[in-house]
């Protein structure tokens, strides 16, 4: 079991933790005030340190963050009962807190699962103490020993095959194959032949037998990444090999049984895609034996300084660069970004600044823009008509971006229209919804510097959406649906070729907003 380091401040309990942590099978070390703590840290590598008393001192504060910054967890014995002192604790950097008097065999068994719990984190990759992450750990390990199917769901960026790795290496599998294929990747003319194989001669071009990856994955681990990307003729061959454990290569006509765990992820919510239609509700039911839901980061944002610290740690030594640290006020506002793309787009932040931060501590204004902004934008009116609409075919993943380019278009059209009637004689300066600057002594107007209020819906022509500071792009979503709904009088279809959209996605956007359709 891994190392624990005991500083020794209050004798007593930290004897008995100690002997209690042995008969565990938990191997300590025992430092005293007077004993070189950093440098038996140094030599044990921990992967936790219990601090028996002392804990606002400066000496262990340091030890702590330094701690911190190594990704090596800190548990307090302490004899503060204020919840605000503790707070400050837990600020500082201590992962579990316990007031004193302490039983040992409750403490022995708290350390216990904090030392299980990273190691299935050294298995995953996935950092962070939140509660929502805890439980996705526990779930690996409670899942990982057996071979039943596991569908992971979560959005993109959070890891889904970070998880699925690890549950083949905390498996009776490890030593097996572990397969990867993204079936969202591959056409639909080449993902039979990738997953099963095929026969020389199966088709044109296929010159010699090709093993597929059902094949490859024999006595292993097969990861189906993307499973709600998969068309519906590959579906049912796929739900033969999960229930019947053989298949058929392309062109060939001997069964080959195979030994495989199979893992699908998704990044869409595949329940609701088979409501729609587009996913065959047997093969859910059958890919769905066991599940993990991965939480998004925005719903984890206590997580963000460890994940921050880790990379930090990563890259540094990556790119063979000092890093000075980041600033409270920095890390704030890391912490309050939404992250729409997750912890891979976290990484990639934290990899720009450790390259650009010329040893120097990272500020505020070190940070994006859009970070320093919150992730939100201050929006004027937007008109929804089909006129400056593109109806170019696009990848349904990236309609959504595609939709609010459109509408940054359209609010520049708007800006143009202002400037227009600033130049023509005789026409209203601001349109209705508009309140600007009022110039004194009949000076001629201009341009008001900003909105200071957005008329209220009832002065708004039926065919604009009002996008106001502090809105949820979801909010923004769904008044332009519920607008351009309106406007084609409950027309799905031309509803959804306005949207630039496809009708099943605006089916399930429907749903989702429970809009009413005529």
């Amino acid at each position: 079991m891994s190392a624990v380091v005991i500083t020794l401040h209050d004798v007593e309990p930290a004897v008995r933790l100690n002997a209690q942590l042995e008969r565990e099978g938990i191997t300590t070390h025992v430092v005293s005030p007077l004993d070189d703590i950093r440098g038996t840290i140094e030599r044990a590598k921990p992967d936790a340190v219990v601090f028996t008393g002392e804990l606002t001192d400066r000496f262990n504060e340091a030890v702590v963050s330094e701690l911190l910054w190594r990704g090596v967890p800190s548990v307090g014995l302490t004899d503060v009962h204020d919840e605000r002192q503790l707070e400050r604790l837990r600020g500082a950097g201590f992962v579990e807190l316990f007031v004193k008097p302490v039983d040992p065999p409750e403490l022995a068994g708290a350390v216990k699962r904090l030392l299980e719990r990273r190691r299935v984190q050294r298995e995953t990759g996935l950092i962070g103490e939140s509660e929502p992450l805890r439980e996705v750990l526990i779930r690996i390990e409670q899942m990982a020993p057996v071979s039943s199917t596991v569908l992971i769901e979560g959005e993109s960026g959070t890891g889904k095959e970070l998880v699925a790795r690890a549950l083949h290496r905390l498996s009776a599998r490890k030593t097996k194959p572990f397969i990867a294929v993204n079936v969202g990747a591959l056409p639909e003319t080449l993902l039979e032949s990738e997953l099963f194989g095929h026969e020389k001669g199966a088709f044109t071009g296929a010159a010699e037998r090709r093993i597929g990856r059902f094949e490859l994955a024999h006595t292993g681990t097969l990861f189906l990444d993307e499973i709600g990307e998969i068309p519906s003729s590959v579906q049912v061959k796929l739900l033969r090999v999960l229930e019947e454990r053989e298949f058929v290569r392309v062109g060939g006509s001997v069964p080959i049984r195979v030994d495989v765990r199979v893992i699908a992820a998704t990044n869409r919510p595949l329940r609701q895609h088979v409501e729609e239609g587009g996913f065959r509700s047997d093969l859910f039911y059958r890919l769905n034996v066991l599940s993990i839901a991965l939480p998004p980061l925005r719903e984890r944002p206590e997580d963000v300084p460890h994940i921050v610290r880790k990379f930090v740690a990563d890259y540094s030594a990556e790119h063979d660069r000092p890093f000075r640290g980041i600033s409270a006020d920095a890390m704030k506002l890391l912490m309050e970004y939404p992250w729409p793309g997750n912890v891979r787009e976290l990484r990639n932040l934290v990899e720009s600044m450790v390259v650009l931060s010329h040893d120097r501590e990272i500020l505020p204004d070190d940070l994006p823009r859009q970070i320093r902004d919150g992730g939100s934008a201050r929006w004027l009116p937007v008109h929804v008509g089909p006129a400056a609409r593109t109806r170019e075919a696009v990848r349904e993943d990236g309609r959504e971006l595609e939709f609010i380019l459109r509408s940054l278009l359209e609010l520049r059209l708007q800006v143009e229209e202002l400037r227009r009637r600033l130049d023509t004689p005789g026409e209203p300066a601001i349109p209705d919804g508009f309140i600007g600057e009022v110039l004194p002594d009949g000076a001629a107007p201009r341009l008001p510097r900003a909105a200071q209020r957005i008329a209220p819906p009832a002065e708004i022509p039926a065919n604009t959406v009002v996008f106001e500071a502090g809105m949820k792009m979801t909010d923004i979503e769904r008044r332009v649906i519920e607008a351009t709904l309106r406007e084609t009088r409950g027309n799905r279809r031309r509803a959804a070729e306005i949207l630039g959209i496809g009708e099943r996605t605006l089916y399930r956007k429907i749903r989702e907003y429970e809009l009413p359709v005529s």
